[in-house]
């Protein structure tokens, strides 16, 4: 699935603009830095998708409903689209069972722009745990959940 997502060229792309990307960025280390519904350990922010690896504090029906609706109106006013839907209703999440399964997942989402042929190193896609794990305050947090 991510391999079609990730060579998609219909269907909406927004999350291809820079401000939206970010918008969604800050939401999601907003959901761990301010509202601790979550430890951090990878994301990123694809141009029809979006993948995070966290550890859960809060049900995570309650951490998705506000990181998708609070992005949702912002994302839509940005956009000019206010009242329509700008994410899908259904979200998958997985259970990791162990750290070998967790370091492979975490590896996929950081080398997800490299499969897509959007950057050569992890480091180099701005909207990603991998970019911004040098910058102060990443704080991403290793380890398995």
């Amino acid at each position: 699935m991510d391999r079609l997502l990730d060579h998609a060229r219909t269907g909406p792309l927004y999350l291809a603009r820079p401000e939206l990307a970010e918008l969604v960025v800050q939401a999601i280390v907003e959901g761990r830095d301010t509202l601790g519904h979550y430890d951090l350990h990878a994301f990123v922010v694809m141009a029809n998708h979006v993948h995070v690896l966290i550890t859960p504090r809060v049900p995570v029906s309650k951490l998705l409903q506000r990181l998708k609706g609070s992005t949702a109106r912002r994302a839509n006013e940005m956009l000019g689209l206010t009242g329509r839907a700008f994410w899908q209703e259904e979200s998958y999440d997985r259970w990791m069972r162990d750290e070998r399964e967790f370091q492979r997942i975490r590896v996929y989402i950081e080398e997800n722009p490299v499969r897509a042929s959007l950057v050569a190193l992890p480091e180099d896609y701005p909207w990603s745990s991998a970019a911004r794990a040098g910058q102060q305050g990443a704080g991403l947090k290793p380890g398995a959940a």
